[in-house]
């Protein structure tokens, strides 16, 4: 068995079937604010 992709399966496949999704961007906490978190958290 081969770890190719079969090429007639890939001509076939159409984007038009994949769903429209929106990205989302995530506020993520600097170094800073995790640094101070992981400080107080010892404590």
């Amino acid at each position: 068995m081969s770890n190719k992709p079969d090429m007639a399966e890939i001509e076939k496949f159409s984007k038009s079937k994949l769903k429209k999704i929106e990205t989302q961007k995530k506020n993520l906490p600097s170094k800073e604010t995790t640094k101070h978190r992981k400080q107080t958290d010892k404590t």
